[in-house]
């Protein structure tokens, strides 16, 4: 399983290079074709690949000529496979992590509840791959206060890195003896318009399956400024509005680093992560 492992995974970094590499290439071919539309001289550093070039692309139609991401090979089983997920806190968690923990299990469907024990990070990415689950979210907190959530995608990442700030419970607003429907439920993001706000909407709806038509569920997910709010509603329809009913739990997420591999591993690449600098004024929306 180990050899496997590292095999699988230095295919996909060999596909992150070969990305590049067609990016380029992508780049190369649309900057010829705009000097061909503005009617102007093809850049000299084109003129060696220019016949190849134009080659490909009159070999290519619209849905070709883009090249393929890591994203596209990241998620492609999660067309053929509902998400399984395994869910876990940190060692040693208080009685109010392995509450919140249990509320978060009744968000996600097909969400299993992993006892932390002993294992270490490896351990529990190794039993994720071996157990053919999709992805592993890790619940952390700071002195009994819930503080930090990471989602790590299986078996070859990626790994996003949360802080988990106003956490209230299903307890604290009292709602525990209302029953909470088991359907699967309808997503809604929120002011999520730059690049990096489209890739953590990727990574948190491939946490979720595609619910009926007719379900009664919606998990919201609002950015603010950086910081995305998480609410759980289910709702009733009648003749001229539409009646909410919150079943929690809520908080807020506050997204710091992204990276291109499961947990754990020191040598993944960072695809993004939140510096000193980008928390001026001009830059707080980073979503």
């Amino acid at each position: 399983m180990l050899r496997k492992n590292v095999r699988l995974r230095k295919e996909y970094l060999m596909r992150i290079e070969d990305e590049k590499r067609a990016k380029q290439k992508y780049d190369n071919k649309m900057r010829l074709l705009n000097a061909e539309i503005e009617r102007k001289n093809v850049p000299t550093d084109l003129y060696r690949d220019e016949d190849n070039l134009r080659k490909e692309i009159n070999a290519q139609d619209d849905n070709t000529i883009v090249p393929r991401t890591h994203i596209d090979d990241e998620y492609a089983m999660s067309f053929y496979r509902e998400p399984q997920i395994a869910l876990t806190t940190s060692r040693s968690p208080s009685q109010r992590l392995v509450t919140l923990m249990k509320e978060m299990g009744l968000i996600f469907p097909n969400c299993t509840r992993v006892n932390r024990g002993a294992l270490v990070v490896k351990d529990l990415v190794t039993h994720c791959q071996q157990k053919n689950y999709s992805d592993l979210i890790i619940v952390h907190e700071h002195r009994g206060e819930p503080d930090g959530l990471i989602i790590s995608h299986m078996p070859l990442g990626p790994t996003i890195y949360f802080g988990v700030k106003n956490a209230v419970l299903r307890h604290d607003l009292d709602v525990r003896a209302d029953p909470l429907s088991e359907q699967y439920p309808h997503l809604i993001f929120d002011n999520f318009s730059t690049k990096l706000g489209e890739r953590v909407i990727t990574i948190l709806k491939h946490l979720f399956p595609v619910p009926k038509i007719d379900s009664k569920r919606v998990l919201t997910f609002h950015n603010e400024n950086g910081v995305i709010s998480f609410r759980h509603h289910t709702f009733q329809k009648t003749f001229n509005q539409v009646d909410l009913n919150e079943q929690g739990p809520r908080f807020e997420l506050k997204p710091y680093k992204i990276t291109l591999g499961t947990i754990g591993q020191k040598e993944a690449i960072v695809e993004w992560q939140l510096r000193t600098f980008i928390n001026t004024a001009g830059k707080k929306s980073v979503l």
